[in-house]
């Protein structure tokens, strides 16, 4: 491994850590509601970006080329952040991102559907793979599942979706477009959501919410430079090094301790995970599934590798 590729490693590596850090920081404001913590943390993101991208990019660049599809995935996103940000108030980090991790399994299904893409033996053997993780996770039946697991799934859903729809608008759509308008559709959907349910913030309280703004750009933009440093097979996996940073920080923060089920699950998502990434990046030019971190509704996504150039 060359020096650039070791550089984009480090910057994959550290852009997942801060990732899990927003994630704690989400956990922690579990006593407000996820439409004010989305609207305020989103809101936060929104001045960096708006500077950042007025020094970046011509305005032309700010129109979506495909409207429709562009307002769709914006949709997608929007619920793939409502839905993410209540398991993580309600489940272990580590139980969330089991879950989570579950969206390449989605894409690939998905794909059979919307991409015409065809499936062999053994991306189906990874599939079900995983299926039998989330099972081991879940343990419906033996364990008490509640509404946020079932968040959990819908988030994986959503962003899975969301993912779908960024490949067939292909590389058509100006990253600035991709990533401006979900902000904008968040605002304004969590905005009128929460007025029922808002409540008055300390200055620790919105500090939080600055934070959780905040760390999804630097986040956003360190993985970023991860994918144009490394080639995806070996930044892809690295997402997965955030069970880690969920553990510790459930540890530390929260008193949560996974049990061996969870961790046993949580071993056959992710093996089910890389053998997907690894198979994706053999056989297609796209990146992986794993590229688009699309239940971040902050920030935006990282985009495919042919949309960062532009």
């Amino acid at each position: 491994m060359d020096k650039q590729m070791m550089k984009g490693v480090g910057f994959a590596f550290l852009g997942f850590a801060v990732f899990s850090g927003h994630d704690a920081l989400i956990k922690s404001l579990r006593d407000y509601s996820v439409f004010q913590i989305l609207f305020f943390a989103t809101l936060f993101s929104y001045v960096p970006f708006s500077i950042a991208l007025s020094l970046g990019a011509d305005a032309v660049h700010l129109r979506p080329k495909q409207p429709k599809m562009v307002l769709l995935r914006s949709c997608f996103m929007a619920a793939t952040g409502i839905l993410a940000f209540t398991a993580f108030g309600q489940l272990p980090m580590t139980e969330v991102y089991a879950i989570l991790f579950t969206s390449p399994m989605m894409i690939s299904v998905l794909a059979i559907m919307f991409l015409n893409e065809k499936i062999h033996a053994f991306r189906w053997f990874a599939i079900v793979l995983g299926l039998v993780g989330v099972l081991v996770v879940l343990r419906p039946g033996v364990s008490g599942l509640n509404g946020g697991h079932l968040a959990a799934l819908g988030a994986a859903f959503c962003s899975s979706f969301a993912s779908i729809l960024a490949r067939k608008m292909g590389g058509d759509e100006h990253v600035a477009a991709a990533t401006l308008w979900p902000m904008v559709l968040g605002l304004a959907v969590n905005g009128g959501l929460m007025i029922g349910a808002y409540q008055p913030m300390l200055m620790e309280v919105m500090f939080k919410m600055f934070a959780i703004g905040v760390l999804g750009l630097i986040g956003t933009t360190l993985v970023l430079q991860g994918y144009r440093n490394a080639p995806a097979q070996f930044v892809a996996p690295i997402q997965y090094s955030q069970m880690l940073w969920a553990i510790m920080y459930g540890t530390l923060f929260f008193y949560e301790k996974p049990d061996r089920y969870v961790l046993l699950g949580c071993s056959l998502i992710v093996l089910s995970g890389l053998l997907i990434v690894w198979r994706e990046t053999r056989i297609s030019k796209q990146k992986p599934a794993l590229s688009t971190r699309n239940f971040r509704a902050v920030a935006g996504p990282p985009m495919r590798s042919s949309e960062l150039d532009k």
